[in-house]
């Protein structure tokens, strides 16, 4: 799954900017952006011309399916890539409502033992990346309309594995962009399979990032070291 996510200012800036968008100036840098939040995302406007043109919102991660009665349900954070196409919270925006979430990087949690380690996955070349995701529209009873989003997650590269058993669909610029593009569901498959894991890399960070309600340069702090008995004193991951 993914359930917590990091984006930094200028990697913020510099995807858009590919993608043809302006940022806000006001947006600042999240550590630990999770669930319940609102977040930064980009859709295409319902223009029916091709490209279509991109817009920039900010929607509250945790879909509502639109046939949902209440609002006030489990949030559906993630979306599995396997089942799009077929669940019913997620066939229809998977045709017609997708979107791309800027991220610098994201969280996962190894079990060991008792105890649960944080591990941070980013690109290798320190570059940002494309979550992909879905966005949905909920009507109120009284009309006001809520909408939301769901991050898609695909079976784990091998990097990620010993980890966790899902990592979310990482998508550079070009697939960002098909991704956004009208398209019939089958031809979009392609786009979500794991990353290669050579183009990534694993750090295991400090206990800090697992508070929800911390924020700052503090999450992506280093694991305290290990004793020597315990293993070597810096955990990493990578490939290559």
């Amino acid at each position: 799954m993914c359930s917590r996510f990091l984006l930094l200012q200028q990697h913020y800036r510099d995807l858009l900017a590919r993608l043809g968008l302006a940022a806000p100036a006001e947006f600042l840098s999240r550590y630990n952006i999770a669930p319940g939040s609102a977040i930064p995302l980009v859709r295409t406007k319902p223009a029916g011309r091709t490209p279509a043109p991109l817009s920039l919102t900010r929607l509250h991660w945790g879909l509502v399916p639109a046939w949902a009665k209440s609002a006030d349900g489990e949030l559906l954070v993630n979306a599995r890539a396997e089942t799009l196409a077929t669940k019913p919270s997620f066939r229809d925006a998977f045709r017609a409502r997708r979107c791309i979430i800027p991220a610098s990087g994201f969280y996962e949690w190894e079990a060991v033992g008792r105890a649960r380690q944080p591990w941070l996955f980013r690109r290798r070349d320190e570059q940002p990346f494309g979550l992909a995701g879905l966005w949905e529209s909920w009507r109120a009873p009284d009309g006001a309309v809520f909408e939301t989003c769901a991050v898609i997650t695909t079976e784990p590269n091998p990097l990620m594995r010993p980890i966790h058993h899902r990592m979310p669909v990482m998508l550079d610029e070009a697939a960002c962009r098909a991704w956004l593009e009208p398209g019939e569901p089958a031809a979009l498959q392609a786009l979500l399979r794991p990353a290669d894991a050579a183009t990534m890399t694993a750090t295991a960070v400090g206990p800090h990032v697992s508070n929800v309600r911390h924020e700052g340069p503090e999450c992506l702090a280093p694991a305290p070291a290990m004793s020597p008995s315990a293993g070597e004193s810096q955990l990493s991951l990578g490939l290559g």
